[in-house]
């Protein structure tokens, strides 16, 4: 992985996380956090992804899975919160 593709990993990780924590209600952790938030979404919403057939192409589809992952985890996080 060279530095280009590492920029556009965490570009799309922050977008993710960005929009994660405004689809669910302001739950954001900053912009290091929302970083961490969608890097971590993008992989659970991989493997998620990956076990439902679904296949995605190009930038779009990558934040499109980043975020619905990052969604998935931050739903998850509250859980724990709560309890």
């Amino acid at each position: 992985m060279d530095i280009t593709n590492l920029i556009i990993f965490l570009a799309v990780g922050a977008l993710a996380g960005w929009l994660a924590g405004n689809i669910m209600k302001g739950r954001g952790f900053g912009l290091m956090g929302d970083i961490i938030v969608g890097v971590v979404g993008a992989v659970l919403g991989g493997f998620i992804f990956g076990l439902l057939g679904i296949t995605t192409g190009g930038l779009i589809g990558a934040i499109i899975m980043a975020t619905i992952g990052a969604v998935i985890l931050l739903y998850l996080i509250s859980m724990v919160k709560k309890a």
